[in-house]
């Protein structure tokens, strides 16, 4: 059999402006008769206003903000808890038990603080995809808004006033965040 692949680079994904379609030859290696297959030479999507987009969904938004609030609290967790199971242990301790110890304080904090920081990450990516959404627009002020908005409803059970400090603080992290990155974009060459 002889291969129809072209010379392109097509393991870059790149067409280079020319108008045949990009062929995949998932049997190359192998000794057996295969057929390409027309790879697509653009990104797909279903609507014109997806490919103009330059930022994530909110579907893509909640799980990132979620994972990364739940995975950084987790860390966070459970290190402070095995700097607690280390100050826990007593004189006639066996390793056994400091060793208990340390992992119980650790899974313990871990969990706690996981779900909490994964519950304001969810919280943050729904009001930030809602606040765009309704504004028709992207700007800092949607981050504001929404750091703002979920250290509000983070504390709403604990009254009026402990909702507001939260979300003061809330929107003053969120902006302090926004302000560093553009800072380090415009500062920082990467």
């Amino acid at each position: 059999m002889a291969d129809h692949s072209s010379k392109r680079d097509t393991d870059s994904g790149f067409d280079h402006g020319s108008s045949q379609p990009r062929l995949y030859n998932p049997y190359k290696d192998l000794q057996v008769p295969y057929r390409n297959f027309q790879l697509p030479t653009s990104p797909e999507f279903l609507f014109d206003e997806e490919a103009r987009r330059q930022r994530r969904s909110w579907g893509e938004n909640l799980t990132f903000y979620t994972g990364c609030g739940y995975l950084a609290g987790a860390v966070a967790g459970a290190s402070t808890g095995f700097v607690s199971g280390v100050k826990s242990f007593e004189s006639g301790d066996t390793m056994k038990l400091r060793i208990n110890r340390i992992l119980n304080s650790s899974g313990h904090l871990g969990r706690l603080w996981g779900n909490r920081l994964g519950v304001i990450g969810l919280l943050y990516a729904g009001l930030e995809s809602g606040f765009e959404a309704v504004r028709d627009t992207d700007d800092v002020w949607n981050c504001v808004a929404a750091g703002l908005g979920t250290g509000a409803l983070y504390r709403a059970a604990r009254g009026v006033r402990s909702a507001a400090v939260a979300g003061a603080i809330g929107g003053v992290v969120v902006g302090m965040a926004v302000t560093g990155k553009q800072m380090l974009k415009r500062y920082v060459p990467i």
